[in-house]
C-alpha cells in the first residue's frame, strides 16, 4: 500500500498558513495544558500548585479561543480534500475514523475547555486571563455540580488526548508506512 509523493501527478494541496498555524499552536496548548494539569494533581497544596492551577486555567481559555478561531477559519475556508490516490487506497474503514476522530476533536476543543470553566466556576473559584481579564462565572457555586463536573472535565480531557494519540499515530503512518506524503498538507514550512 505504499504510495510515494512521486506516485501522484500533482503536488498535494495544503491547508491555508492560518489553518497550519492555528493546528500546531492548539496542538501545543493542548499538550502543553494537558502536562501541566497532571503534573500540578498530584502536588500538595501550596503556592507553586496555586500558580500551576492559575497557568492550566488562563491556558485552556486560550485553547477555547484557538479553537473557536479555528473552527470559524475551517467554516470559511474548506479544507482541501484528500486526494483521489490516496482515498482509493484507505479502506473505508480508515476514511470513517478520519472524519469522526476530527470530528470528535472539534467537539472536545471545546468540550475539555468548557467543563474545565464550569468546574472552577462552580467551586467559587472565578478566572482572570492572564491575570487581567476577569471571567464570569456562568454556573452557580455549587459543592455537588463541581463534584459532578471534575470528573467529566477529567475523562474529556483524557478523551481528546487519546484522539490526539490516534491523530498522531494516523499522520506518522502515512508519512511512513504509506509514505504518500500526506502529512505535507499540515507540515510547518513549505510543502
Amino acid at each position: 500500500m505504499n504510495v510515494s509523493p512521486a506516485a501522484t501527478t500533482q503536488p498535494l494541496a495544503r491547508y491555508t498558513p492560518t489553518a497550519i498555524a492555528l493546528h500546531w499552536l492548539l496542538a501545543a496548548a493542548i499538550l502543553g495544558s494537558a502536562a501541566v494539569g497532571l503534573y500540578m494533581t498530584e502536588l500538595k497544596f501550596s503556592p507553586t500548585q496555586l500558580k500551576l492551577y492559575n497557568w492550566h486555567k488562563w491556558a485552556g481559555m486560550t485553547i477555547l479561543a484557538l479553537s473557536l478561531l479555528r473552527l470559524l477559519w475551517r467554516l470559511g475556508h474548506r479544507p482541501p480534500p484528500l486526494p483521489a490516490v490516496i482515498v482509493r487506497r484507505m479502506p473505508g474503514w480508515q476514511q470513517r475514523a478520519h472524519h469522526a476522530t476530527h470530528g470528535l476533536m472539534y467537539l472536545l476543543f471545546f468540550l475539555v475547555p468548557l467543563t474545565g470553566w464550569a468546574y472552577s466556576s462552580a467551586k467559587g473559584f472565578p478566572i482572570v486571563w492572564f491575570g487581567v481579564l476577569p471571567l464570569p462565572d456562568w454556573v452557580p457555586v455549587s459543592e455537588p455540580l463541581a463534584a459532578a463536573l471534575k470528573p467529566l472535565h477529567r475523562l474529556a480531557a483524557y478523551g481528546l488526548l487519546g484522539l490526539v494519540a490516534v491523530h498522531v499515530g494516523a499522520a506518522l503512518k502515512h508519512q511512513f508506512i504509506d509514505r504518500d506524503g500526506l502529512l505535507n498538507r499540515m507540515g510547518l514550512g513549505r510543502g
